[in-house]
């Protein structure tokens, strides 16, 4: 029984002072993500909503797990959330919030929190490393995996037995949702899936300690996950290298406000930014990976979430401007932006896409006008553990995300400073400024 094995390998994994204090610095970047997603227009609908607009539930209705819900959602909303490569998830807007609503509600230390976060990325990665090439096509591994890291981390905090645990997993399972399709006609969906599956998660733990039971084989089972959803799953890599370190330890942050597969061409673009202007550049060629063009081929885009999904946006942001924000994506962005675009090819190249999932990377080429040829590559991404960005740094993009949601510097570093405070026993701070209407 896999969810037996992987509960075991998970709650026996030892936690060190460096393993919680690497979860404050990613507690701290979910957090400034949510915050600022106050500011987007799906962020105003799913606040409206949440205090009971178009009969939405009403705070004191909605309880914690509506509020698990909002969290993930807005952690969601502006591509800025960590990713994990292997498993293709973003397991911070899942199982943060969940843990979060989970210890707020049972007055948890900050220790215990996160480690609670650390065992919930363990599930949601490890598992999401098993789905399969195939499965990614179709679902959103962050919607369908997260319930399992969301479980295991409420679990974690509600002191759920080795069989409590297990139940809560298969029922996290069953709720394994989230589908491609929203990306075609750029709807919001993709928000939905993470506020999903961190409520879903939750729940199924809740439950569990309940007595409610859930199936042990909800992995493997014939009629389970792998069999409904991953025609080509590797189960073998959930227990994989159990020595291995935390996966959390292995989660890449994204510097950028776009999809991470739009990063590696965003570098590469930013490494030949001013070597040519943009009106000397003929052609801009992208080659890399499978999976980034099945999801990132967009030479047009027609919205902010279309403009963070498309190569050809990202990459003549990098090169025009020399830096890609949050205000790269408006439709002042993508008019000024299009000629470039529409310039730019994309392919795969078989030697980024055989290093993939492991590796994620691009080369881009340009061609002037006057026919000379200039090339940049990237193989390690900013953010990504071999190119990890700095404590200094995840500050600063807090920063900024703060400032964006319109949080004084005081409160900002107040906040800063509460969070990184939890790896060494600090209470979680209060966040009550974060549900409030817009």
């Amino acid at each position: 029984m896999l969810t037996h094995k992987l509960t075991d390998l998970i709650r026996a994994k030892p936690v060190a002072d460096a393993d919680l204090e690497a979860a404050a610095l990613f507690v701290l970047d979910t957090l400034a993500c949510a915050y600022a997603a106050r500011r987007s227009r799906q962020g105003e609908i799913l606040l409206d909503w949440y205090h009971g607009a178009k009969g939405g539930p009403i705070p004191e209705q909605g309880g914690a797990g509506r509020q698990a819900f909002l969290f993930g959602a807005l952690v969601h909303v502006l591509e800025m959330d960590d990713l994990h490569r292997e498993s293709v998830t973003h397991p911070a807007c899942v199982v943060i919030p969940a843990a979060w609503s989970v210890a707020a509600s049972n007055g948890a230390s900050g220790r215990a929190f996160l480690a609670a976060v650390l065992r919930g990325y363990e599930a949601v990665c490890r598992i999401g490393a098993a789905v399969g090439p195939s499965h990614y096509k179709i679902w959103h591994n962050t919607g369908t995996c997260g319930p399992y890291g969301a479980a295991f981390a409420a679990a974690a905090l509600l002191g759920l037995s080795e069989e409590q645990t297990v139940w809560a997993l298969g029922n996290a399972g069953t709720q394994s949702s989230g589908l491609w399709q929203f990306l075609e006609e750029g709807a919001m969906s993709k928000h939905l899936h993470a506020g999903r599956a961190a409520e879903s998660g939750m729940l199924a733990a809740e439950l569990a300690g309940c007595g409610f039971t859930g199936p042990a084989h909800i992995l493997e089972g014939d009629k389970g996950f792998f069999a409904a959803a991953c025609p080509d799953a590797v189960p073998e890599r959930v227990l994989a290298s159990p020595r291995a370190p935390w996966q959390l330890r292995l989660t890449s942050i994204k510097p950028w406000p776009s999809c991470r597969h739009t990063h590696p061409a965003i570098e590469a673009a930013l490494k030949l930014h001013g070597q040519v202007t943009p009106a000397e550049i003929q052609q801009v060629h992208i080659e890399t990976y499978q999976a980034a063009l099945d999801l990132c081929e967009n030479a047009r885009p027609g919205s902010v979430y279309e403009a963070k999904f498309s190569l050809h946006h990202c990459v003549a942001a990098g090169l025009c401007d020399g830096m890609v924000t949050l205000g790269s994506f408006d439709a002042a962005a993508r008019e000024r932006l299009a000629d470039l675009a529409a310039k730019t090819t994309i392919a795969t190249n078989a030697a980024l896409d055989a290093a993939y999932p492991d590796k994620w990377g691009a080369r881009l080429t340009l061609t002037t006008n006057g026919g000379d040829t200039l090339v940049a590559e990237c193989r390690v991404c900013k953010g990504d553990p071999e190119s990890p960005v700095t404590p200094g740094e995840m500050r600063t993009k807090a920063d900024m995300l703060f400032e964006h949601a319109g949080l004084s510097s005081a409160r900002a570093r107040a906040l800063t400073d509460e969070v990184l405070a939890l790896a060494n026993g600090g209470a979680l701070p209060i966040i009550d400024d974060l549900w409030t209407a817009t």
